[in-house]
């Protein structure tokens, strides 16, 4: 075999190469672009947002710093919180909440589990009791509580934590974490029913996973389908 006829094999060996290699990889292109597709105009027909939660107000029955120095703190008040459900096309089932309150980055209550509950189109109200027995807290946020205490106002941190699933028609997704944060800015006031906050609703800092899902899923198919794209360019 002269080096002509060689070089003519080759040339052949390395289009056949190429025949294959598209065959396999345009099936798998165009398999992406449309699981791509279905993402992309998925997320703009449905334009997932996030639920909006809502402190509503707070009644205060107890609350008592003790100890020498002090250091534990006896607490007890019912919260009303809603959350209304802005997606037309999207319900919400809260699978796990405990709600909470901190100060000074430190936990301040027990938590306190709240029912499952099921959303739909309209807006869900809850009203649990949150508080603890003899909380150990640090000294410092001990003195700060009882100093506030005696001053008449406070601020503290609401926390709710838990677990949703999303419904879409009759897909449901697996879960995902929530985490709601609302500050409370507390009045007290010498109540033979309670020591109570009269409070303007107060609006929530919520984190979730939902979003952050379908932005990493879109970012994946894409980086995925650009990255065949450039290596069938490449080799061809």
């Amino acid at each position: 075999m002269t080096s002509k006829d060689c070089g003519a094999h080759h040339s052949h060996s390395s289009s056949c190469n190429r025949k294959i290699m598209r065959r396999v990889i345009s099936p798998i292109i165009i398999i992406l672009f449309l699981i791509f597709l279905v993402i992309f105009f998925g997320w703009a027909i449905l334009q997932p947002s996030k639920p909006r939660f809502i402190l509503q107000d707070a009644t205060v029955i107890n609350f008592n710093v003790s100890g020498n120095p002090p250091k534990f703190l006896t607490s007890n008040f019912q919260i009303t919180l809603s959350s209304r459900n802005p997606n037309d096309k999207i319900e919400i089932y809260y699978d796990r909440l405990d709600v909470y309150a901190s100060y000074g980055n430190q936990l301040i209550t027990s938590p306190t589990a709240m029912p499952t509950t099921y959303q739909g189109h309209k807006e869900v109200f809850w009203s649990p009791y949150v508080g603890g027995n003899s909380v150990p807290v640090a000294p410092s946020n001990a003195v700060n509580l009882e100093q506030v205490h005696s001053l008449g106002a406070i601020k503290l941190m609401l926390h709710l934590d838990g677990t949703v699933r999303w419904k879409v028609g009759t897909f449901i997704t697996g879960k995902y974490h929530l985490h709601v944060r609302c500050p409370a800015f507390i009045n007290f006031c010498n109540c033979s029913a309670g020591v109570k906050q009269q409070q303007d609703e107060t609006s929530c800092l919520l984190s979730l996973g939902f979003n952050s899902f379908l932005a990493y899923v879109l970012y994946w198919a894409f980086f995925i389908l650009l990255s065949v794209l450039v290596g069938v360019v490449i080799s061809v």
